[in-house]
């Protein structure tokens, strides 16, 4: 009798440079097979590029017949390189209840910017009662908004507790605009509206970037006869259905670092590490413990902005092989300063470009001084044309001059103005800055090959004959300032790496206590107090470039590093290898002596008797959390329900105050039969 063949699974993970294929099987024991394995440029403009170019390469070097793949599941970096570098769509914040004092709280008007904000009056007490709802200020606003937002997020005062306004905001934006409407309490039922605000607000901006990537990879595979489930991975690691993924994209920051802490266990077995994975734009740091990333109580930090988000505890560095290169300003010996921005590497520019930006770069060494934007190149991400809605007069004019092909930053601006301007629009993201990176230094030291090194040695050498304080050029040859900079990442990773488990380890002041200790571990002179720091676990390395950027960090940490054999394709197999796992709560509060206020969903009930108010709780959460696991892509989910009470004791006598209880659903995601 012939044995059944082993589903296939495949695997993506769309980063901020490279988009990864794997593809998977269930064969060989617990950690089953990779069949193949490939690389694609992420291609922004049209993610679909990407995708085809990765999973066309992995179904060519098996010679698997696309109908055997039985799911599909992808992690990416996108929702958290967009908040680390501060960009996203242009949503409006309509706050019902709030007043304008409450933007000053847990960063939300820094997160807001420019961005139109929308004050009505409503909300509702910490019982769920209701104040008057006022959405006339709102409805005026709304034809004007809708031609120059992407969508909305609406917040509620108190809407976890009742959500019935943020509700009538969300269908009153829907029927005028027709435009993706976030609502607080659909994320999160935790209390603190201005956080809650935050992550509503962070939600709707990235809206439409997750929703162009589910839409272009569903495209790619009914293209390619792939009739699979199509999954994506949540920042806690655990898989979700692509439509739950697309009303929830906030959930997806840290996807793919959570991805690929899976991949690490899988890959080495180990149960207790620390995890560092280096990008592109981000460097992502987390610590295993008991074969179990670390989850955040607090909810996730990422581009400085704490959410509401579940999510592993993960610290994430604008630090990778595409990071800004730049000197410090006005120092007579200046450092050389990394990131956080990612740029567009000159050796990618110059390999898809050619002459438009080695003929400029050329021009710019035939100088004989070094001008400030020399080696740069402002480029359009190719974004849809919607997604520049709202831009002012300055910035539709540059934008307007801006196209698909590297524009010499020297000749595209003329004042500092301008390059004010021309930063808002990268923000936006709807433009690319191209310029000297880690991953050019590596071209010219022969480390890495992918793209064109010849462009890559144009702009080190640009950046050598870049002055110092005493007037005096930086380095010698393109090839001791390249040195320079990689020797640098190293240096910064390692200092991550520790700041990341002073802080787990609950650390005052971890970022300072770390570079102190790099800094003697590379300093010939380590002073009169001789400390040495060594880590309780060792590194796992992972990302296309670990190998490069990782051999010299042993004697920074003073622990090993374990870069895996398949490190490159990490977030990509842990997004096969994961697990469904969904979440649902309520709480019971006592408004009065005798009655038992049950808070669910969306709805709000009374009850007389707190027993069967916890048990109505209890079966309510059962059955949310048995719906979403299906929505999320499970049917074979297992559910546990805990319930939490708060009580005090007067006089002998016990005083209810509140229930939480929460079901969590997890399991194997379904797969096509």
């Amino acid at each position: 009798m012939t044995a059944k063949p082993h589903p296939l699974f495949l695997g993506i993970d769309t980063g901020g440079t490279y988009t990864d294929a794997v593809l998977w099987s269930e064969e060989g024991g617990p950690k089953g097979k990779v069949l193949a394995k490939a690389k694609s440029l992420t291609t922004r403009h049209d993610l679909a590029v990407g995708i085809s170019g990765a999973v066309d390469a992995v179904l060519q070097d098996s010679a698997t017949d696309p109908a055997a793949i039985k799911l599909v599941s992808m992690s990416t970096t996108l929702a958290t390189n967009a908040l680390v570098e501060g960009q996203g769509g242009r949503v409006a914040l309509v706050m019902i209840g709030f007043s304008e004092a409450d933007l000053a709280r847990d960063g939300l008007k820094t997160a807001l910017g420019t961005d139109p904000v929308v004050f009505c009056p409503g909300g509702h007490d910490v019982h769920g009662n209701a104040a008057k709802l006022e959405l006339s200020g709102l409805e005026a606003a709304l034809p004007e908004l809708g031609r120059s937002v992407s969508g909305f997020a609406v917040c509620a005062y108190f809407a976890t507790r009742n959500p019935a306004h943020e509700l009538a905001a969300r269908d009153l934006i829907r029927d005028k605009t027709g435009l993706p409407v976030t609502a607080s309490h659909e994320l999160s039922a935790k209390l603190g509206g201005p956080r809650r605000a935050l992550t509503t607000l962070l939600n709707a901006r990235l809206i439409s970037m997750i929703d162009r990537l589910v839409a272009a990879t569903e495209g790619f595979l009914a293209k390619r006869g792939i009739a699979a489930p199509l999954m994506v991975v949540r920042g806690d690691g655990a898989l979700v259905s692509a439509a739950f993924a697309r009303q929830r994209p906030i959930e997806t920051i840290l996807s793919g670092p959570a991805a690929s802490l899976v991949g690490a266990r899988h890959m080495t077995g180990l149960d207790d590490a620390m995890v560092s994975d280096i990008g592109g734009t981000t460097t992502d740091v987390a610590v295993l413990d008991g074969g179990r990333p670390r989850l955040d109580p607090e909810g996730a930090t990422v581009g400085g902005f704490r959410t509401m988000v579940e999510a592993v505890a993960m610290r994430t560095f604008g630090l990778g092989g595409d990071s800004e290169v730049t000197l410090e300003d006005g120092a007579l010996d200046p450092k050389i300063l990394l990131g956080p921005r990612r740029l567009v590497p000159l050796a990618l520019s110059g390999m898809v470009h050619g002459e438009a930006v080695t003929v400029e770069l050329e021009r710019q060494l035939r100088a004989p001084n070094t001008g400030r934007m020399d080696g740069r190149f402002a480029l359009r991400t190719g974004v849809p044309d919607r997604l520049a809605a709202g831009l002012t007069a300055p910035e539709a004019k540059l934008y307007e001059t801006i196209g698909a092909t590297p524009l010499a930053l020297d000749r595209l601006l003329a004042s500092n103005a301008q390059n004010a301007t021309l930063n808002r629009l990268v923000a936006r993201g709807l433009v690319h800055i191209s310029g000297f990176t880690p991953s050019d230094a590596a071209h010219v030291l022969g480390k890495q090959a992918n793209w064109d090194a010849a462009t890559a040695r144009l702009g080190a050498e640009l950046f050598a004959r870049r002055r110092d304080g005493r007037g005096q050029t930086i380095a010698a040859t393109p090839e001791e300032i390249s040195q320079r900079v990689l020797v640098t990442l190293t240096r910064w990773s390692a200092e991550y790496i520790l700041e990341t488990a002073f802080a787990e380890d609950g650390l005052d002041g971890a970022a300072t206590v770390a570079h102190a200790l790099v800094q003697r571990a590379v300093d010939a002179h380590p002073g009169i107090a001789r400390f040495t720091v060594a880590l309780d676990r060792p590194v796992i390395g992972l990302g296309a470039s670990a190998p490069l950027h990782y051999a010299g960090l042993p004697p920074l940490i003073g622990n090993g590093c374990i870069v895996p054999e398949d490190t490159d394709v990490a977030n990509a197999l842990g997004a096969v290898v994961g697990q469904v796992r969904v979440s649902a709560e309520a709480r019971v509060s006592q408004p009065k002596e005798g009655l038992f206020r049950l808070a669910s969903g969306q709805t709000v009930r009374d009850f007389t008797d707190e027993d069967k108010a916890v048990a109505a709780a209890e079966a309510d959460v059962r059955a949310f959390a048995a719906d979403r696991a299906k929505d999320a892509g499970t049917d074979s989910a297992e559910i546990h329900v805990s319930t939490e009470f708060k009580v005090s004791t007067i006089e002998g006598q016990r005083m209810f105050i509140e229930a939480h209880v929460v079901a969590v659903a997890s399991g194997r995601p379904r797969i096509a039969v």
